[in-house]
């Protein structure tokens, strides 16, 4: 602990002063002892002072006197970092529900197990945070208006469909919108609430064809940086996937369909966010428990000098019991 986590370190001056108060104390019992070791005749000192008093005596005053330490600490005001739950955010889920989701190499299905991790992270997002889904495809649709109403948003994820093609940047820029139409329906504050996008993808963008197209996800991953909301990108699925497509002719055609880390890994990147890696359903819920604590919380600095406080009162306490005990005064 630093002085720059006292909020009035001036107070630890006191300290000084107590200190003292012990140094006053040790010299006073030293000088006692040396008047009464002037008798010459011991057996006359033990006549007049048969029960000198042990080293007891001393512990009242040394409980006094860290008491008077710890009360010295707290006035000096100490804080501390705590994890506050927010009640003012946003956060917008954007899950793919391309084709490719259909591959069955996370159990029972890529989309079946990105549903059920979804509704737990739903379920543990903190109360005040009003949260949004959006799911894209070859486009992109807002299914649930940011809110703090939970139950639409897992009943919402329940109804996810496949569709064809990936536009992941259509995907970003619709939450986006969702998220400036929220701020301007809240207005009243300086600035908008604190926003951020989990996307959750396993495949390359195939619309447009360029990531860096103007409705790429390159594109409008810069954008969210520049709004200020940073997106943790979840690439989901493993390199061995595959999907069953019925072509033209009705032929099922078996294609493989591996996840692609570096664009969702460069998405995070331009928009400040994180970028994580699941293959199964265990290592999906794991990284929505962290992207909770992550959004869910926020850290401040706030009192606590509190222990302190009970800590002196503790002592003080203990030095009157002990005093009273011993049948003395204090010394």
């Amino acid at each position: 602990m630093s002085f720059s986590d006292f909020s009035s370190p001036v107070w630890l001056l006191f300290a000084v002063a107590v200190i003292g108060l012990g140094v006053a104390y040790y010299f006073l019992q030293r000088r006692k002892q040396a008047h009464m070791l002037r008798f010459a005749n011991m057996e006359l000192l033990e006549r007049v002072a048969p029960n000198r008093p042990g080293r007891w005596r001393h512990v009242p005053i040394a409980l006094l006197l860290v008491g008077l330490l710890l009360m010295t600490v707290a006035l000096a005001g100490p804080t501390a970092v705590r994890k506050v739950p927010r009640n003012r955010a946003t956060v917008v889920l954007v899950i793919d529900v391309s084709l490719s989701m259909e591959a069955t190499d996370v159990k029972p299905t890529r989309l079946e197990a990105a549903q059920a991790a979804a509704k737990e992270f739903v379920d543990g997002l903190t109360p005040g945070i009003n949260l949004g889904l959006v799911a894209f495809a070859g486009t992109a649709s807002v299914l649930v208006s940011p809110t703090t109403n939970r139950a639409s948003v897992k009943a919402a994820i329940d109804q996810l469909k496949l569709s064809e093609r990936t536009a992941t940047g259509e995907g970003i820029f619709t939450a986006l919108q969702s998220i400036d139409t929220l701020a301007s329906v809240l207005g009243g504050g300086a600035e908008p609430p604190p926003a951020r996008i989990v996307l959750e993808s396993d495949g390359k963008q195939t619309v447009p064809e360029s990531p860096d197209d103007p409705r790429g996800g390159y594109t409008a991953a810069r954008i969210a940086k520049e709004k200020h909301v940073p997106i943790s990108t979840i690439s989901f699925g493993t390199s061995y996937g595959t999907v069953d497509i019925k072509g033209q002719d009705g032929q099922t055609e078996r294609v493989r369909v591996p996840v692609d880390d570096d664009s969702l890994r460069e998405i995070a990147k331009l928009s400040g966010g994180d970028f994580f890696t699941a293959s199964s359903l265990e290592e999906l819920k794991k990284v929505y428990d962290t992207l909770e604590e992550q959004i869910g919380y926020e850290l401040t600095r706030g009192d606590a000098s509190r222990p302190w406080l009970i800590g002196a009162l503790v002592f003080i306490a203990g030095g009157l019991a002990v005093a009273i005990g011993l049948r003395q005064r204090l010394p």
